[in-house]
Parts: C-alpha cells; sequence; structure tokens
C-alpha cells in the first residue's frame, strides 16, 4: 500500500521532469491550433444558427417604404402578394400636415418589421383621387391575402400634434396589424463563449 514516506523510483522522477520542463514549440502549436479548431467552430455553429433562423424566417424580406407610382402598381402591391403578407398602404399627399411625420415613421417601422410590406402612394396617383380629399388624408390601408383589413382615414388625428414611429407602432399593435418584432441579427461574426451555447 502506500506509506507518507515513499520513495520515488527513476519513472516517476521522469514523469514529474515532463510536467514541470517548459512547453516545446510543437506542444505550443498543438495548443494554439486547439484554440483555432474551437473558433472555426463557435463561427460554424453560429453561420449554422443564422441559417436556420433564416429558413424559419418565412416569407418575403422588405425592410423599406416602398412608393408606388400608379394605381397599377397599388393593386398589384397588394393583389400579388403572398396570402401571409401584411401589406400596409399609406396614401398621402405632398403638403398635407401628418403626412410626412407619417412617411418617417413608417420608413422607421419598415425597417423593424421587415416580413410587412410598407408602401406609400400619392392620393393623385391612385386613380382615386377624388375619393382622398385633403381632410381624409394621411389615410392608412392594411391588408392581407388581398383583403382590405382595416382603413384609417385622418390617421394623424389618432396621435398627438406631433408623433414618431414608437406611437404608430403602438397605434398598430392595438388593432393587431403587426406580427411580433424580428429577432435581432445574430451578430457581425464575432464570437463570444455566450452567443454560442
Amino acid at each position: 500500500m502506500s506509506s507518507p514516506h515513499r520513495s520515488f523510483s527513476k519513472d516517476d522522477k521522469d514523469t514529474r521532469d515532463r510536467f514541470c520542463r517548459k512547453m516545446s514549440m510543437q506542444e505550443y502549436e498543438l495548443i494554439q491550433d486547439d484554440k483555432e479548431d474551437e473558433s472555426c467552430l463557435q463561427k460554424y455553429r453560429k453561420r449554422c444558427m443564422q441559417d436556420m433562423h433564416q429558413r424559419l424566417s418565412f416569407g418575403p424580406k422588405y425592410g423599406y417604404l416602398c412608393e408606388l407610382q400608379n394605381g397599377e402598381q397599388f393593386l398589384e402591391a397588394i393583389e400579388k402578394e403572398r396570402k401571409t403578407t401584411t401589406v400596409i398602404v399609406h396614401i398621402y399627399e405632398d403638403g398635407i400636415k401628418g403626412c410626412d411625420a407619417l412617411n418617417s415613421s413608417l420608413t422607421c417601422l419598415a425597417a423593424e418589421y421587415a416580413t410587412v410590406k410598407f408602401c406609400k402612394i400619392k392620393a393623385s396617383n391612385t386613380g382615386a383621387g377624388d375619393r382622398f380629399s385633403d381632410e381624409v388624408l394621411p389615410t392608412l390601408l392594411v391588408y392581407k391575402g388581398g383583403e382590405l383589413l382595416s382603413n384609417f382615414i385622418s390617421v394623424s388625428e389618432q396621435f398627438n400634434e406631433e408623433f414618431f414611429a414608437v406611437d404608430v407602432e403602438s397605434f398598430l399593435n392595438e388593432y393587431g396589424l403587426l406580427p411580433e418584432r424580428e429577432l435581432p441579427a445574430l451578430g457581425n461574426g464575432n464570437t463570444d463563449e455566450q452567443d454560442v451555447e
């Protein structure tokens, strides 16, 4: 059995020397290779997670406020879209109170809700300009599957004198017209231990 007063054999001394000596260049390179392998593995995992997120995010991505030029484009934007895609159309005219602020707000929301198609069209370009007098502008129309879900005439009256994207977002969420927010993009390639588990 073992005794506290143990004598060391030559093999034990060799083992101790091996652990106490300095690392060779080959051993150092092997350790560095292991670290690089771990870094590559983390990058691979992150890329796989991004790919999976992309595949699970059904439907096209927009991310901007699209300017429609005429009534034909207006109809195409609504009717030729996927049945699961929400289309929000802002009917406006230059110089009408609230129209510029709503355009700015929708531009911000389009970036946050990339699966929603945000469009704007001048009332005079719709082909039905007589229906959209200055008193009913700005107007928001919300479609899904080609069907009108909601229309908000003089929508800026729902807000304070000065309003922002967060106000429009809250308003649309009250009516259940916006999906849940998109997940934030998965980093820029920098990997942290916490990100990848």
